[in-house]
């Protein structure tokens, strides 16, 4: 079992930055891949970045070179981090961890992104 615990987030001017974090514990292993998505109001959830315990990343035509993912694994957990840079309204929404290994999926609980003009 996987337990995964975001924070960061908040409310930021269009133009600024900010960082999310994912702790992933419990049964989690240094090739299992972890991602940040983000549903918007009215929107379906979409895939904002992800990378893989090799550090390969990819990220969502909407963010590309302005959010960046990295991680940092210790024997009992991956932390992940989200930096996010040049933010503009339409990034405000509700973001979301997710943890990946061999065919199980955890996700965490949200945690607000709000960018006002």
């Amino acid at each position: 079992q996987v337990q995964l615990v975001e924070s960061g987030g908040g409310l930021v001017q269009t133009g600024g930055s900010l960082r999310l974090y994912c702790e992933a514990s419990g049964s989690v292993f240094g090739l299992d891949i972890m991602n940040w998505y983000r549903q918007r109001p009215e929107n379906q959830r979409e895939l904002v970045a992800t990378i893989t315990g090799r550090g390969l990343t990819h990220y969502g035509d909407a963010v590309k070179g302005r959010f960046t993912i990295s991680r940092d694994d210790t024997r009992s957990t991956i932390q992940t981090t989200l930096q996010m840079n040049s933010l503009n309204p339409d990034d405000t929404a509700m973001y979301y961890c997710r943890h990946y290994s061999g065919g199980s999926e955890t996700w965490g609980h949200g945690i607000q992104v709000t960018v006002s003009s």
